[in-house]
């Protein structure tokens, strides 16, 4: 139970044939329990559809971007928080992309949709999605038919060629590794030239080596703090920041907000729904996940 309503998130591993392309796919439902207006903030990750049935949030990225009173809300790979604010109850389905899934599915440069925030229903290039999102809630909730019908259309895309297929799983590997702490080691471990590992983390990835390895030091700190407050923010820092001041600039840069900022607010929905990713998939946060989808 939150603040001001109840929270039930179930994860999900995509079918078999799909879990190379995809973190998990989840459901979250949220029944409010006071007229309120609540918010919380989406932390950096993949790529990630939202859809949404009831109350419909109004999400706003970094930039300023508003999106709201949509069932399709689309945010490309991140590296800043994304706030949103909802006044209701709500059922939502989300489908984290993996770099590879983006490469399959979305098939165009990563980079263009970096810290993106649209609504689905209103983009050209994301049509197919938007037919997937009017016919995914049909009468009475129903989370197996429901994720049925999610893992239903992807398998009916499977045939769609992949690009670097196997650059893009030896750089996504080699990003997970807590040891893997330089761009020159990613690329060494990549097995490319620079130039190569650059233009695919471009293209697949949203985003230059050298800021993917900032985030995933950041997220495995942010991570282990939200599992277990008590470590304080000097026990969850991950090995890899020389000092906490370190940390705290990362922080202002991907959260927008100081660590002690952070930790005081109400986070209704994001540290239930993170909790119970980690006790299914073994990972708090997407963006910690291997290439094989979920944990591993």
């Amino acid at each position: 139970m939150s603040q001001g309503g109840e929270v039930r998130a179930h994860f999900f591993r995509p079918a078999p044939e799909l879990c190379r392309y995809f973190t998990t796919f989840y459901c979250v439902e949220f029944a409010s329990s006071e007229n309120r207006d609540s918010f919380d903030y989406l932390h950096p990750e993949w790529a990630n559809f939202r859809f949404v049935s009831g109350c419909k949030p109004v999400a706003e990225n970094a930039s300023g971007t508003r999106v709201g009173e949509t069932s399709l809300y689309f945010t490309g790979p991140s590296s800043h928080a994304v706030r949103f604010e909802f006044d209701g109850s709500l059922r939502m389905w989300g489908v984290g992309v993996l770099p590879l899934g983006w490469a399959k599915f979305i098939r165009t440069d990563a980079a263009k949709w970096a810290d993106g925030l649209v609504d689905g229903h209103a983009v050209p290039a994301l049509a197919e999605f938007s037919d997937l999102a009017h016919g995914l809630f049909e009468g009475a909730a129903d989370v197996e038919g429901e994720l049925a019908r999610l893992n239903a259309f992807f398998l009916a895309r499977l045939n769609l060629p992949v690009a670097d297929e196997a650059r893009i799983l030896a750089i996504h590997t080699a990003l997970i590794d807590p040891e893997v702490d330089s761009v020159a080691t990613l690329v060494e471990r990549a097995g490319a030239s620079q130039r190569t590992v650059e233009r695919v983390c471009r293209r697949a990835f949203g985003f230059p080596p050298k800021l993917l390895l900032r985030r995933q030091r950041f997220l495995r700190s942010l991570a282990k703090y939200v599992l277990d407050p008590s470590l304080k923010w000097i026990g969850a820092l991950d090995s890899q920041y020389h000092d906490q001041a370190q940390f705290v600039r990362d922080f202002k840069q991907f959260m927008g907000m100081s660590p002690r900022q952070y930790g005081l607010l109400d986070k209704p929905i994001l540290t239930a729904v993170m909790r119970e990713r980690a006790a299914f998939a073994g990972k708090a946060v997407q963006a910690l996940d291997t290439p094989a989808g979920g944990a591993g």
